[in-house]
């Protein structure tokens, strides 16, 4: 009896040393075409990778490390919030695997940062600020230790820039306050560097298959949260060696286009992407279409309007696509659709994001004058002098409300201000705070912004103190905050903050 105890014994640690040497972080053929196919939208062509992988080497660390990439990146291009609740319950079981395997291996804290911190990027777009600080301050220390022991391993970079980037542009609230108690503090111009500086080493390593990633985080976080004027063509730049079968290369160029006033180019990628059964839907990708072709005046926007509703499985972007239905109404006269589309926006949809909940604000509103929409939009798509067409030989009297006629300076200014013509953008933003300091709309305070920036540019810090200070003093109007943080920004910036 003893004799059988020992020799189960003795064979119980000969199977447990042997899965632990089997235990280990392989990036083989399989691992790259399923992290290659996810990069480029192909979730199932993926999936059945990481199931071959199985097969062949159930206990590779990077099958759970995989795992999470594609429940990521289908939630980002999914939007489900059912989705979300269903496949964060995975993450625990995830972190358990990669716990018990190779712990000499770089990857083994890099892995379970990434997890950590994808998971945090998730949950900051559902409001779950508090569990989303807890798992960026994990995927802070994992790093921090991954880097200290594997000072070579270059890939700590892209979560460390990540972090940098993502705390540094946090507005002063619950969850950077939660931050902060971790010792956490972010830099948005580090982790820019350092995520560019990843970029640039990387072609020629071992490590080149993650190249991709660190230009995606790069790219959306140059344009969304640095709003850097060099988004545009660092973007260009660094997607230019990303596959032409990749659909997040084209949302990348896409969206950075958009956002930087480089909307037809962004028409033509978007009806030129590539599409079949073998991506992942990505409503989203109609969405930024009809917002694109409206802000061309291009009324065939509705249809990509209408295209992302029936399609989206998601809950976002549901109330700013009713708004710009609504408008799209309003420029055709149509009063009745008009209001049946602002119905919708009040009653559909969910408030995560912030464009729906600017549409939820705007639809609670009065109904807005056509000219000064139609030079909104024209000004969002970059189209400067059709903007100022709409609204040359026009002034605040031919306006009735004081809302209008502050809107009216706003809008002007901001032309202007995009033309490079200064002096006239600092006229029509003065006439904007003299009007409408005392109102509940956004324009009087954003204008005391863009007055202090002017003014920073020409070197003449007391006008630009002074403004930002105007811009923090009004109160009770829409983004507060937002502009309140802005004007802060701006005042550290000049060294009075």
């Amino acid at each position: 009896m003893r004799l059988a105890q020992a020799t189960i014994k003795i064979l119980s640690c000969i199977l447990l040393l042997s899965q632990t040497a089997w235990a280990k972080f392989d990036f083989n053929q399989n691992c790259q075409e399923a992290y290659r196919a996810i990069f480029e939208l192909k979730l199932k062509r993926a999936e059945a990778f990481i199931e071959q992988e199985r097969k062949v080497q159930a206990n590779n660390g990077f099958i759970p490390l995989l795992e999470n990439y594609l429940d990521y990146f289908y939630l980002l291009s999914n939007e489900s919030k059912t989705a979300f609740d269903q496949r964060s319950i995975a993450k625990k079981q995830r972190l358990s695997q990669i716990a018990a395997n190779d712990k000499n291996s770089p990857f083994y804290l890099y892995a379970q940062a990434e997890i950590n911190l994808q998971w945090a990027l998730i949950r900051g777009r559902y409001g779950e600020y508090f569990a989303a600080s807890r798992e960026i301050n994990r995927a802070n220390s994992l790093l921090k230790e991954n880097q200290r022991k594997y000072p070579n391993f270059i890939l700590n970079q892209k979560g460390l820039g990540l972090i940098n980037v993502v705390i540094g542009a946090l507005p002063d609230g619950f969850m950077k306050s939660t931050l902060s108690t971790f010792g956490i503090k972010g830099n948005v111009q580090t982790g820019l560097t350092q995520l560019e500086d990843l970029a640039n080493k990387l072609p020629g390593t071992k490590l080149n298959d993650f190249y991709d990633e660190v230009v995606f985080y790069y790219a959306y976080l140059l344009s969304d949260v640095a709003k850097s004027s060099n988004a545009y063509a660092k973007t260009m730049q660094f997607t230019a060696d990303m596959s032409a079968e990749s659909l997040l290369k084209t949302y990348l160029q896409a969206y950075v286009s958009a956002r930087n006033g480089k909307t037809d180019a962004a028409i033509t990628l978007l009806e030129n992407r590539p599409k079949g059964s073998a991506y992942s839907s990505f409503a989203y990708l109609d969405y930024l279409l009809g917002v694109c072709k409206l802000n061309q005046l291009n009324w065939e926007a509705k249809q990509s309007f209408l295209y992302f509703l029936q399609k989206n499985n998601g809950v976002n972007y549901i109330k700013d696509s009713y708004l710009h239905l609504a408008w799209i109404a309003l420029l055709n006269n149509d009063s009745t659709g008009y209001q049946n589309y602002i119905n919708k926006v009040k009653d559909s949809g969910s408030t995560y994001q912030y464009q729906d909940k600017q549409a939820l604000e705007e639809a609670k509103g009065p109904r807005p004058n056509k000219d000064l929409l139609r030079a909104r939009l024209l000004w969002d798509g970059g189209y400067y002098s059709k903007a100022l067409n709409v609204l040359v030989g026009k002034s605040m009297n031919d306006f009735s409300s004081q809302k209008d006629q502050t809107e009216f300076h706003y809008r002007v200014g901001r032309i202007f201000d995009s033309m490079g013509k200064d002096g006239q953008a600092i006229s029509h933003y003065q006439s904007a705070i003299n009007l409408g300091r005392n109102l509940k709309y956004y324009y009087a305070a954003k204008s005391a912004v863009l007055l202090a920036h002017i003014y920073q540019q020409r070197k003449d810090y007391q006008k630009a103190q002074d403004y930002y200070k105007i811009a923090i003093t009004m109160e009770g109007h829409e983004h507060e905050t937002s502009i309140e943080q802005e004007a802060n920004a701006g005042l550290k910036q000049i060294g009075k903050g």
